[in-house]
């Protein structure tokens, strides 16, 4: 294996990869600007083929979700021994698709579940800034009454107790960045 090019933001990991294009690319989540999988989404669009692993400390169910459906072909902890890390890169490499167990099992935990719409996560957010719901229905431009059931709706789908615990459920499973 041989280290072709590095990058400290996305944006630059695009770049990289166009001036590059590695057999395989290790991709962080959590960079600066333009995040991973926002990267993965760019550099797969222009190059469809590409192999990227994801490598990142993050394993909330939502981010293992996005990167995997955005077209990664792996998606590892940075907590994972080397010689299991070499192996996945190979294993991708060879065009498998790879996911190690803790991973998997961490999607398994929330599979079947229904996910939350781009409204709710909007009024999460929101919620998550301390907007109180009559703020939130002035931010969304829709009444009190609809963000209250989005809100019903959120707590619900996130098993939680009250808008509070929904936003801390969805942080922990890298719904909401803090």
């Amino acid at each position: 294996m041989l280290l072709v090019a590095q990058a400290v933001n996305g944006g630059e990991a695009i770049a990289q990869f166009r001036a590059n294009r590695p057999d395989i690319t290790l991709m962080d989540l959590q960079l600066p600007g333009i995040n991973g999988t926002d990267a993965l989404i760019s550099i797969r669009g222009e190059f469809p083929q590409a192999r990227i692993i994801i490598l990142t400390s993050s394993d909330g169910d939502a981010e293992i979700n996005r990167a995997l459906h955005a077209g990664a072909a792996g998606y590892a902890l940075k907590s994972m021994p080397k010689d299991e890390l070499l192996a996945l890169i190979r294993s991708v490499h060879s065009g498998r698709r790879q996911v190690p167990p803790e991973v998997a099992s961490r999607l398994a935990e929330h599979l079947g579940e229904e996910n939350l719409t781009t409204r709710e996560l909007e009024v999460l957010r929101l919620i998550r800034d301390g907007h109180r719901n009559k703020q939130i229905a002035d931010e969304l431009a829709i009444s009190e009454t609809t963000v209250n059931f989005h809100i019903k709706n959120i707590v619900g789908k996130l098993g939680a107790n009250d808008r509070t615990h929904a936003v801390t459920i969805a942080v922990r499973r890298g719904m909401l960045q803090i």
